[in-house]
């Protein structure tokens, strides 16, 4: 998907049969083993001389669709859903208040989700709403960047100053910037795992599930391409798209190693850090990715809860005495967060559990865990926890 902001609203889209039917084709396509985002991204590189408009049109048509599939007729035609998607996207962008909690909670998540998690209203609200779009600057360079793209708000001051919210609707992928790699595209939450992680120079860390890299690449900006880490990932294809990130933002301080996660670490290497952002549920991004939310299951949740259970416990046998281990997913639900650091803890009595604080917001105490909401922070939603490994 182009990352744009749309300015133009549903009249609009409306009068474009093309577009309305680029949607329908989409959405059509789209299923559990072709999710919408990916569907979407290739329907639009198959398109030769298509506008940035039309594209952020169709994606918005797509997202409006999966975001609304809950209050739909499916016995409607397709192309009358997604006109009456795009009316209750921009109902809501301009009347949230016109929608109640009780409605909302009944519509906009599958009905298993109370099986695993409470959908408390304001987090619901938040899932109804555009994601935002966000960048990741050089280390100190968030304000000159800011002022290079424009349409920037800086976060905050110090580190947070590098972390941007774009508002613009330029290709961001065409500017001279991207490609000269001053900035990534990594959502707040990410960003803030790799700020706990707080990796120094000439470190050894291990980022056990990479998956494309995008917290590789925090972790070496952080370490100022000093130290090493090593990049794991069951997927080849995902480490090729680490390699090529990577040379772009200019990281060579990484080795790319295929993993999946058995009990035998890929290297001996006894590391200072291990992050370890486990494959999950994806609860925490509905707001981004609404197509998940209907092809998600209850099932998924409890099955992804052992399957990071396990992971922890493997990745740690490569944590140093002294090192520090930090679990990370993008979901909410108590079985993949709370349960998991206890069955993780409970076999792990060399690991004593860090406290953390949220570098998002000053003046907080510390927690021992950390559960980052979309309707708090813009992003995704995120647990985090950190042990360090005892010595002795």
């Amino acid at each position: 998907m182009t990352p744009t902001r749309a300015e133009n609203r549903g009249p609009t889209l409306r009068t474009q049969t093309n577009v309305l039917g680029l949607a329908e084709r989409v959405i059509q396509t789209a299923d559990r083993e072709h999710p919408a985002d990916g569907v979407l991204r290739s329907e639009l590189r198959a398109q030769r001389g298509l506008s940035q408009e039309a594209g952020a049109l169709i994606s918005r048509a797509v997202f409006a669709y999966f975001r609304w599939r809950g209050w739909l007729d499916r016995a409607r035609p397709i192309r009358e859903q997604i006109e009456r998607a795009l009316v209750m996207d921009e109902h809501f962008a301009n009347h949230a208040d016109g929608f109640s909690d009780e409605e909302l909670t009944a519509h906009a998540v599958p009905d298993w989700l109370p099986s695993v998690m409470e959908a408390k209203a304001p987090w619901v609200r938040a899932l109804q709403t555009e994601p935002r779009l966000w960048l990741r600057a050089r280390r100190g360079e968030g304000r000159a960047l800011a002022a290079k793209l424009g349409d920037c708000r800086v976060f905050g001051e110090g580190p947070l100053a590098d972390i941007l919210e774009y508002q613009g609707g330029s290709d961001l992928f065409r500017t001279r910037e991207f490609h000269a790699g001053e900035f990534e595209l990594q959502d707040v939450s990410s960003q803030v795992v790799g700020l706990i992680c707080n990796p120094r120079p000439g470190e050894k860390w291990w980022d056990a599930c990479a998956g494309e890299g995008g917290k590789t690449l925090h972790l070496a900006e952080l370490m100022e391409n000093r130290g090493s880490i090593w990049a794991s990932d069951r997927s080849q294809w995902r480490l090729a798209k680490l390699k090529r990130r990577a040379a772009r933002a200019g990281v060579f301080n990484y080795r790319a190693v295929i993993w999946d996660g058995r009990s035998r670490p890929p290297t001996k290497t006894e590391f200072d850090g291990v992050l370890v952002d486990a494959p999950c549920s994806g609860i925490g991004t509905w707001q981004r990715n609404p197509h998940a939310r209907w092809t998600t299951t209850a099932h998924d949740v409890k099955e992804l809860s052992a399957v990071q259970t396990q992971l922890l416990l493997n990745a740690a046998a490569g944590v140093k005495p002294g090192g520090r281990l930090v679990y990370a997913a993008c979901t909410l639900a108590p079985l993949e967060t709370v349960v998991v650091i206890k069955a993780f803890e409970a076999r792990s009595p060399d690991f004593e559990r860090q406290a953390v604080c949220n570098p998002l917001v000053s003046g907080l105490p510390p927690s021992e865990m950390l559960l980052l909401w979309p309707q708090a922070t813009g992003g995704n939603g995120m647990c985090i926890a950190a042990w360090t490994r005892k010595t002795g």
